[in-house]
């Protein structure tokens, strides 16, 4: 069972999110803008952090920005999901350092498939 922070300011959407990763078995922390989910990643050091794009006084983008940019938090993957469905905004995101990017509307299996596909990424052997 994985800790998965998920930031989003739509109720609804918090709320779709938030039954499919609760029945993957999942533990679900929640914020409603960018900034209360830089401060919430910071205090559970979550395994994953599903981040909105399009929020009240911290975007996606910049939230994702922070994170990757904090010592403690750099090391936990953000997934982008968003209603910016241009590939400008899909590279931007990226750049950013998501690891994954999903666009609104998605289905059950598209997210269960991204989040899957995140805790499945093999590391490279050592040597």
């Amino acid at each position: 069972m994985a800790r998965i922070l998920i930031v989003d300011d739509s109720p609804s959407q918090l709320m779709g999110i938030q039954r499919i990763v609760e029945k993957l078995g999942h533990e679900i922390f929640t914020a409603t803008d960018g900034a209360a989910g830089v401060e919430v990643a910071k205090q559970v050091l979550p395994d994953l952090v599903l981040m909105d794009v399009v929020m009240p006084n911290l975007n996606g983008f910049q939230a994702t920005r922070t994170l990757k940019r904090e010592a403690s938090t750099r090391h936990i993957p953000v997934v982008l999901v968003t209603t910016k469905d241009q590939d400008t905004d899909r590279l931007w995101g990226m750049r950013q350092g998501a690891k994954a990017y999903i666009t609104k509307p998605f289905s059950e299996i598209e997210l269960s498939e991204v989040i899957e596909r995140v805790f499945n990424v093999e590391e490279p052997p050592t040597a």
